[in-house]
C-alpha cells in the first residue's frame, strides 16, 4: 500500500472522528470520513512554532492527531486521512498544487492533495487545506460546482491539465490552488515538507497558523489576530492577549498543549511579536 493503510489504528481513527457507522469504500462513506475529519482534526503548525520538525511516519501521525488533541498542516491530514482510505479499501493517489490564495506571484508546488476513485469517478479530497478548505469532496473534472454548508467551491479547469480549486468570497471567486493529476509519493511530501517547514521563505515558520473549517464559520489564528469570517463575508477580529491564548486554542480550535509547550509557545511567540 503507497501510504501504509495496513499500519493504521482504524479504530483510534474513527474514534478521533467520533465516527459511529460503517466504513466501507463507497461514496458515502468517503464523503462522511472526509466532512468529519475536517471537523475534528484542525489545521495547524504549532510543531515548527515548538522547535521541533514536522514528522510524517504513520507512527508519529498517529500519535499525534489521533491520541492527542493536536493537528496538523496539510501533510499530516492527508497522509492520515490517505491511509484511512487505504486500509478501507479505497483507491487513493497522491497529488501536488500551487497554493495561489492571497499570492502575488507562482509559489512552488507545496500543497498536498488526494484522488480517490470511488465507482469509476474521481474525487478530489483535501482534509488538510484549513480554514477556507473543502468540507466534503468534490468531483475531480472541471466546471464542476457545489455547496458544502454555507461555502460554494468549483473546479476551475485551465491550459496543459491544470484544475484550479476555487472558493466564492462576497467579492468573488478566490483561486485556492492549482494542481495537475501528477501522481506523487510520500517520499515527495518529505522533500515538500522540509521546505515548508525551515525554509526562510516559508509562512509556515514566522507565526503561528490555526484554522477551523465549519458549515456556517471559518475561524484563523494568524500570530496573534483571532479571525471569524461569516458567509455574508462579515468578519470578527480580535488580538489574543497572552493570558488567553492557551485558552483559545482549546475553546476555538479544540487543540490541549501540554504545560510545557503551553510555556513555550508563549515565550517563542510573544517574545517575538
Amino acid at each position: 500500500m503507497t501510504f501504509n493503510g495496513e499500519e493504521l489504528d482504524i479504530e483510534a481513527y474513527l474514534a478521533r472522528l467520533g465516527h459511529t457507522g460503517g466504513a466501507k469504500p463507497d461514496l458515502d462513506t468517503l464523503r462522511v470520513l472526509h466532512r468529519e475529519h475536517v471537523a475534528a482534526i484542525p489545521f495547524e503548525n504549532l510543531e515548527i512554532m515548538l522547535g521541533r520538525p514536522v514528522q510524517l511516519d504513520l507512527p508519529a501521525l498517529q500519535d499525534k492527531l489521533l491520541h492527542s488533541r493536536r493537528g496538523g498542516y496539510c501533510y499530516e491530514h492527508n497522509l492520515l486521512f490517505a491511509a484511512a482510505l487505504e486500509r478501507i479499501g479505497f483507491d487513493v493517489t497522491g497529488l501536488a498544487a500551487r497554493v495561489r490564495a492571497g499570492a502575488s506571484s507562482t509559489r512552488a508546488v507545496t500543497h498536498m492533495v488526494l484522488k480517490v476513485e470511488v465507482d469509476g469517478e474521481a474525487w478530489h479530497c483535501d482534509v488538510g487545506f484549513g480554514a477556507d478548505g473543502l468540507l466534503e469532496p468534490i468531483p475531480l473534472r472541471g466546471g464542476v460546482e457545489m455547496q458544502q454548508g454555507e461555502w460554494r467551491f468549483g473546479l476551475q479547469q485551465e491550459a496543459e491539465g491544470v484544475l484550479a480549486l476555487r472558493t466564492w468570497h462576497s467579492d468573488g471567486w478566490l483561486d485556492l490552488y492549482a494542481y495537475t493529476q501528477e501522481r506523487r509519493l510520500p517520499v515527495d511530501y518529505v522533500v515538500m515538507n522540509h521546505y515548508t517547514s525551515t525554509h526562510p521563505r516559508s509562512s509556515f515558520i514566522r507565526r503561528p497558523v490555526v484554522q477551523k473549517a465549519a458549515p456556517a464559520v471559518r475561524r484563523k489564528l494568524v500570530g496573534d489576530q483571532l479571525t471569524v469570517v461569516h458567509p455574508d463575508g462579515s468578519v470578527d477580529e480580535r488580538s489574543v492577549p497572552v493570558g488567553e491564548l492557551v485558552d483559545v486554542l482549546d475553546r476555538e480550535f479544540g487543540i490541549e498543549l501540554d504545560a510545557d509547550d503551553s510555556a513555550e509557545l508563549i515565550r517563542v511567540h510573544y517574545a517575538g511579536a
